[in-house]
């Protein structure tokens, strides 16, 4: 059996007409939902070695588990992350950059961490840039389009159907102590 290789790590860069620090904010919220990460609640106390969850709105599902390795506001978050409805899949790393450029922020993504046995890695690629597009629209003070709005309604009408390795009490059950 051949080990698995390393796949080319996810980079997005995206440039934010729109001050770092608020940028920041939208990346770490806490306790509402972030339409831009899916329309999902950010929990966690945002220090290195803290679980991260994003929940669904209700709370009932977790979508993505994580651990904060690094947090230094207002220019870099870096984190473990994992599906939780993909089983037998190791955590990944992302690393949130954000810069000062002329007329806002340059952010630039960065998802590692993939072997060739990730079933995650395609499922990321075009998953950032739709986050990285509705961070754009929202840092910059607008609303998010219709046709989001209208697909979270439809998420939050069907997540019942979800694995239930997505399940809230599962994940918590299954989490380190």
């Amino acid at each position: 059996m051949t080990e698995p290789t390393m796949l080319d790590d996810v980079v997005h860069s995206i440039h934010i007409a729109a001050p770092v620090q608020r940028v920041w904010d939208e990346i770490t919220a806490l306790g509402r939902v972030q339409d831009i990460m899916f329309h999902t609640i950010l929990d966690s106390d945002l220090e290195p070695g803290s679980r991260m969850r994003y929940y669904s709105p209700d709370r009932k599902r977790i979508w993505i588990v994580g651990d904060v390795v690094e947090v230094s506001p207002p220019n870099r978050f870096v984190h473990t992350y994992r599906f939780t409805d993909i089983e037998d899949e190791g955590e990944t790393l992302v690393t949130w950059e954000l810069g000062e450029e002329s007329g806002g922020t340059r952010l630039t993504l960065t998802h590692s961490g993939f072997t060739t046995e990730a079933k995650t890695h395609k499922k990321v690629q075009g998953g950032w840039v739709s986050i990285l597009e509705l961070l754009k629209t929202v840092a910059e003070g607008e609303r998010i389009p219709l046709k989001w709005r209208m697909m979270y309604r439809m998420m939050d009408a069907f997540q019942w159907m979800m694995p239930k390795a997505t399940k809230a009490e599962e994940v918590l059950r299954q989490e380190p102590r």
